[in-house]
C-alpha cells in the first residue's frame, strides 16, 4: 500500500500520508479522526515503476546474451555437445531436442522441473535451483548428444521460446485490460465508500470500559494454553514447514498479538499469566527450531555459508513481525527488558549466537529500508512481500511511540511512493509479491481486505483507502442464513485455488478468509460485516466449545487470527501498537497474581488509585486468592462488591481471597 493508494485516479487521495502520534484516548467515547485530510494524486492505473522497469530490462539484456551464447557454438562449427548446450539456453530442456530420438520428451519434463524449482524459489528462498535446473539441463543434454545434433532443434528451441513469450505477453495484455476496467469500476464507488469508512472509524470504544465476554475468555483460553506452555515446547500449534505461512514464527507472532490486543484494551493492570505467557511466546521465537530456516535460506539464496544472523540481511519476514510482536508487548506491559542488549540473542549451537535486543532489531529494518532499491525489501532471499513490509512499517511505529524515533516520519513517504510505483497493479490493487532480482510479479495471497487493518497501524488513511475498497467488494458476499440472519456465503466458483487453502496448514478451508475479513471489519468499524463473518466462522468451521473455544476445520493460525478478531473493536488493531494503555495504568494498583485457569480475569484497568477488576472462575466455583501490587504501603482498601477491607504491606502489595461464582465484579480503592 504505497503513497497514493490502491484505488489510484479519484481526486480524493491524497499522495503521502505522513503517521502521526496518537493522543491518549478520550474518557468516554467521542468522535475521533485521525487521518490526514486527503489531497489530490495524479491518474495511475499500474504501469511499471522505474526500478521494476529496469528490472525488466536487465531480463531483456541477460537473455539477449544467453541467445547469442546459444547460437554462437552452431555459428562457430563447434562440436555437437557444445551447439546442445547451447541450444539449451534458449529456455530450461531446449537441449533435450538437440538430442533428438525419445530425449525429446525430456524437454517437457524438464520444463515442469523447472516449474517446481521456481516454487521451491518462491517457498524458500531458493535461488540456485531454477538457475541449476536450466544449466544443469543444457549440460545434461550436452552428454547425451551424440556426434551432430538434431538439425530441427535449431529452429524449434527458438520458436518455442518465442511461443512461451508470446502467451505470457497475450495473457498479461488481457490481465491489463481486465484491470482497466475494473479501476473504472472501483472509481465510481470509492469516493461514498471512503466517506462510510470515515464516518464508522470516527468513535472508537473509551478506554477502560470493556470487559472480556464470557465467549471471548473461552477463545482466549485458547490462546492462553499455547503461550503457558515451557519456553521451546509447540503443543497445538501447526508443525508443517518452516519458510511459508504455516511457519511457527507466524503463529507465535499472532499468539502475542491476541494476547497484546487483550491486555491493551480489556486487562492492562494485569501482569500475572498473562505477561508470562507473553514472555514466553518472544522467548520461544528465539528457539533454534523457529528460525533456523535462515541458515538454509542464507546458503541457497545469498550464498552465504557463514554468517546467519537472521536480523541483518532481508528476511523481514523475522524482523518486521518479531518487532510488532515485541514492540506491542512493551507498549502493553510497560516492560523494557528486551530493549537491553542482548536480550533477544538468537543462538545457533553452542559455539555460535547472534545478540540482539529490540533496538538492534527494529534498527536492521530500517536500514534495509534505506538500502533496497524498491525500499521494500524481501523476506526470503529476493520476494518482496507488502504485507510483510507493513508488519515491517508496524514495527517502526511501535518503536517511535515507545522510543520517540522518528523513522516512520523518515521513511514512510518514500516508503509508499515505491508501494505506489512499483507495487500496485492496473486496477488499483497491491501485487501480492515481486522478485527482487528479475522485477517480475507472481500470484500470492492478496487483496484490500487483508491489508487493510495492517496499513492502519502506521498510515491511517492509507488503511481507510483500501479498506473502502475491500468492504465494497466483499458485500456481494453477504447472504441470508436459515434464520433469516446475516452471513458470509464464499462462492467455490469465483475463489482462486489459493483462496480455498488455509494457508497456516496447507489443507482445504474457509476459516482463514473468514477470518482475516473478520478482522478488517472489526478494525474499521464495520460491524455488520463483522458478525456476518463470525455466523459464518460458527456454521461452517467447526465451533468447539468446552472451556476453551477453537474452530475444529481450521489450522492454528486461522483459530488465533479468529481470537484477535473476536475481542477487536474500531480501531483496536492500531492502538495496540501505537497508543497503548493510558497513563493511569502504568501507576495505579495492578493484579499481579492470578491462578490460570481457575481465574479468567475479563477486566482489570486502574485509573490511578484504584483498581476495577472482572474475574470469571475457569471451572467450579470457589474461593481463590489474588495479589495486588504498586499500592499504597500501609494503606488501607475497601473491597466493593464485598465487605472485605486489607491493608497493604510496605512495598505496596497485599493478597487477597476472592469468592469466584460466575462473573464477580470487584473495585478496589483507598478506605475513606
Amino acid at each position: 500500500m504505497s503513497g497514493p493508494s490502491p484505488i489510484q485516479g479519484v481526486e480524493t487521495l491524497p499522495r503521502a500520508f505522513p503517521w502521526r502520534d496518537e493522543a491518549p484516548a478520550p474518557p468516554r467515547a467521542v468522535p475521533v479522526d485521525r487521518g490526514i485530510p486527503p489531497g489530490e494524486m495524479d491518474l495511475r492505473s499500474g504501469s511499471k515503476g522505474p526500478v521494476t522497469a529496469s528490472r525488466h530490462m536487465r531480463n531483456a539484456l541477460v537473455y539477449g546474451v544467453l541467445c547469442a551464447l546459444a547460437v554462437t557454438p552452431m555459428l562457430a562449427g563447434m562440436s555437437a555437445g557444445w551447439q546442445a548446450f547451447g541450444i539449451g539456453l534458449f529456455m530450461p530442456g531446449a537441449g533435450f531436442l538437440a538430442v533428438g530420438g525419445a530425449a525429446i520428451v525430456l524437454f517437457p519434463l524438464t520444463l515442469l522441473v523447472f516449474w517446481l524449482s521456481v516454487v521451491a524459489w518462491f517457498w524458500a528462498g531458493m535461488v540456485i535451483a531454477p538457475i541449476g535446473v536450466w544449466l544443469g539441463s543444457a549440460a545434461l543434454a550436452a552428454a547425451m548428444v551424440g556426434h551432430s545434433i538434431w538439425q530441427p532443434a535449431a529452429s524449434l528451441a527458438p520458436l518455442c521460446a518465442a511461443a512461451a513469450f508470446g502467451v505470457f505477453q497475450y495473457r498479461g495484455m488481457r490481465r491489463r485490460a481486465a484491470d482497466r476496467e475494473r479501476f473504472e469500476m472501483r472509481r465510481e464507488y470509492y469516493p461514498a465508500s471512503l466517506a462510510e469508512v470515515r464516518e464508522r472509524v470516527a468513535t472508537e470504544p473509551a478506554a477502560g470500559e470493556r470487559e472480556l465476554t464470557p465467549d471471548q475468555l473461552a477463545s482466549l483460553r485458547y490462546v492462553l494454553d499455547r503461550a503457558l506452555q515451557p519456553v521451546g515446547q509447540y503443543q497445538g500449534y501447526d508443525v508443517v514447514d518452516q519458510f511459508q505461512p504455516a511457519a511457527l514464527r507466524y503463529q507465535i507472532n499472532h499468539l502475542g498479538f491476541a494476547l497484546g490486543l487483550a491486555r491493551t484494551h480489556y486487562t492492562p493492570s494485569f501482569d500475572g499469566y498473562l505477561g508470562q505467557a507473553q514472555r514466553n511466546l518472544v522467548e520461544t521465537y528465539l528457539q533454534r527450531k523457529v528460525w533456523s530456516y535462515w541458515m538454509y535460506e542464507s546458503m541457497w539464496g545469498h550464498l552465504n555459508f557463514t554468517d546467519f544472523d537472521p536480523a541483518r540481511k532481508d528476511n523481514i519476514m523475522l524482523t518486521g513481525w518479531f518487532g510488532m510482536q515485541v514492540g506491542q508487548y512493551q507498549l502493553s506491559s510497560g516492560d523494557r527488558r528486551y530493549a537491553e542488549p542482548g536480550a533477544l540473542t538468537f543462538r545457533l549451537n553452542e559455539q555460535t549466537a547472534y545478540p540482539h535486543d529490540y533496538h538492534t532489531v527494529i534498527r536492521s529494518v530500517v536500514d534495509n529500508f534505506r538500502h533496497s532499491d524498491f525500499c521494500l525489501f524481501p523476506c526470503e532471499p529476493n520476494w518482496v512481500y507488502p504485507v510483510c513490509n507493513m508488519y515491517g512499517m508496524s514495527s517502526l511505529a511501535a518503536h517511535d511511540r515507545l522510543y520517540g524515533t522518528t523513522y516512520v516520519k523518515e521513511v514512510l513517504p518514500k516508503w509508499l511512493d515505491m508501494l505506489d510505483k512499483e507495487f500496485t497493479d492496473g486496477k488499483g490493487s497491491l501485487y501480492g509479491l515481486r522478485s527482487y532480482l528479475t522485477g517480475l510479479a507472481m500470484p500470492f495471497y492478496s487483496g484490500e481486505a487483508g491489508f487493510a487493518f495492517f496499513a492502519n497501524v502506521f498510515s491511517p488513511e492509507l488503511g481507510r483507502r483500501l479498506w473502502a475498497v475491500g468492504r465494497k467488494e466483499l458485500a456481494f458476499l453477504i447472504a441470508k442464513d436459515a434464520e433469516g440472519k446475516p452471513r458470509l456465503t464464499l462462492p467455490r466458483e469465483a475463489l482462486s485455488f489459493l483462496d480455498k487453502i488455509d494457508p497456516g496448514n496447507y489443507r482445504p478451508g474457509s476459516l482463514f478468509a473468514y477470518v482475516a475479513i473478520l478482522m478488517g471489519a472489526r478494525e474499521f468499524g464495520d460491524d455488520e460485516l463483522a458478525e456476518a463473518s463470525q455466523r459464518a466462522m460458527d456454521q461452517d468451521c467447526g465451533l468447539s466449545r468446552n472451556g476453551v473455544a477453537c474452530y475444529t476445520k481450521g489450522s492454528n493460525l486461522a483459530n488465533v487470527w479468529g481470537v484477535e478478531g473476536g475481542i477487536m473493536r474500531t480501531g483496536d488493531f492500531r492502538k495496540s501498537f501505537v497508543l497503548g494503555p493510558p497513563e493511569s495504568v502504568s501507576t495505579g494498583p495492578f493484579l499481579s497474581s492470578a491462578k490460570y485457569p481457575d481465574v479468567l480475569v475479563a477486566k482489570a484497568f486502574s485509573r490511578g488509585d484504584d483498581l476495577e477488576l472482572v474475574l470469571h472462575p475457569g471451572g467450579a466455583p470457589g474461593v481463590q486468592t489474588i495479589g495486588i501490587q504498586r499500592l499504597r504501603p500501609g494503606v488501607e482498601y475497601a473491597v466493593d462488591g464485598s465487605e472485605q477491607q486489607f491493608r497493604a504491606d510496605e512495598s505496596g502489595a497485599a493478597s487477597i481471597e476472592v469468592a469466584l461464582r460466575g462473573r464477580t465484579a470487584l473495585h478496589i480503592k483507598p478506605r475513606a
